[in-house]
C-alpha cells in the first residue's frame, strides 16, 4: 500500500531524468512460460523487454545451449546430464511440459507446438535478437563449475564473433559467478562489457579489489534486502549494478532507490507496467 505510490514517484523522478532500468527478461517470460524456450523469449519480447537473459552450458558435441541446471531433472524428466550428451540427444527431450503437467488433461488450455519445448541453442537465441525488428540486448551466463573450464568462454566469445558482437557496440554482455570467467572473457574479447555476479553480500569485499572499475556488479535482490549495506556501497562508489531477479513491487523500488541500471525479471511485462512501460 505504501510501497506502490513510492515507485510511482521514483518512476517520476525517473521519466524527467529521462531513464529507467533496463528490464532484461530472466530466462525469457519464464513466470508463465517454460524458461529457456524460444517460447519464453519471443513472448518476452513481445511484451517489450529491452534485454533477455540466458544461461549457457556446452555440449559433449561443442554445442552453447541455454538451460540453467547441470541436470535435466528439473526442466526435463531427465537424468542426463548436459555436458555429457549431444546436441540430438537433447533434441529429443522435452524441455517444455514441466511447467504445466496438466496441460493434456486441460481441454481449455491453449495448444502447445512441440517445438516450444525443444532444447534452445545459443545461435538461434542469438539469430531471433539479431532478426528482431527493435534493438535487443542479451545478457548471457556462463555457468561454472564445468568439466569443460575455460572452453565455455572461448566458444562463446567465437559464436558472438560470428555475429559481429565482440566489440564496445555489442548489444550482448557475459556475466558470470566465477571470477576466472570473467577474466578469460576479458582476455578474449576486452570490449565486451562484463558483469561480476555476487549471491553472497560478504563475497563482495574479497572481490573489490580483483573486479576492474568498468566492471558491472550483479548482485541478487535478496543480498541487498537483507543487507542494505551492499547496495548502498556499491552505489557510492558509483558502480553499474544489474539486480536479479525483481519479480515485485517492493523489489524493484530498492532497485529504483540505488538507480541501477537493469532489473532481470521472470515477469517483465509486470516490471515494464510498474515502471509506465
Amino acid at each position: 500500500m505504501r510501497r506502490t505510490p513510492r515507485i510511482r514517484r521514483a518512476r517520476q523522478q525517473q521519466a524527467e531524468s529521462r531513464t529507467r532500468p533496463q528490464v532484461v527478461a530472466h530466462r525469457g517470460s519464464s513466470h508463465d512460460t517454460p524458461e529457456h524456450t524460444l517460447a519464453a523469449y519471443v513472448k518476452a519480447l513481445d511484451e517489450g523487454a529491452d534485454a533477455l537473459e540466458c544461461d549457457v552450458r556446452l555440449t559433449a558435441d561443442g554445442h552453447l545451449v541455454c538451460v540453467h541446471d547441470r541436470n535435466l531433472k528439473r526442466t526435463a524428466a531427465n537424468s542426463g546430464i548436459v555436458s555429457t550428451m549431444n546436441l540430438a540427444e537433447l533434441d529429443e527431450l522435452d524441455f517444455a511440459s514441466w511447467k504445466d503437467p496438466w496441460s493434456e488433461l486441460d481441454d481449455e488450455a491453449p495448444s502447445r507446438n512441440p517445438q516450444d519445448g525443444k532444447v534452445l541453442t545459443l545461435r538461434k537465441l542469438l539469430e531471433t535478437v539479431a532478426d528482431y525488428d527493435r534493438h535487443v540486448e542479451l545478457a548471457i551466463e556462463t555457468k561454472h563449475p564445468t568439466r569443460y573450464g575455460g572452453l565455455v568462454e572461448r566458444r562463446l566469445v567465437e559464436t558472438l564473433g560470428d555475429f559481429g558482437w565482440t566489440g564496445a557496440d555489442s548489444p550482448a554482455r557475459v556475466m558470470s559467478f566465477s571470477l576466472n570467467a570473467m577474466n578469460r572473457v576479458r582476455r578474449l574479447a576486452p570490449d565486451l562489457q562484463v558483469v561480476m555476479l555476487v549471491d553472497k553480500a560478504h563475497h563482495w569485499p574479497v572481490l573489490r579489489p580483483m573486479v576492474a572499475d568498468d566492471w558491472i556488479i550483479g548482485p541478487g535482490v535478496e543480498e541487498l534486502r537483507d543487507h542494505p549495506g551492499l547496495g548502498r556501497h556499491l552505489a557510492k562508489a558509483g558502480r553499474e549494478i544489474h539486480v536479479w531477479t525483481v519479480n515485485t513491487a517492493e523489489d524493484l523500488e530498492i532497485c529504483l532507490d540505488l538507480g541501477v541500471s537493469a532489473v532481470i525479471s521472470d515477469r517483465p511485462k509486470y516490471m515494464l507496467e510498474l515502471l509506465g512501460g
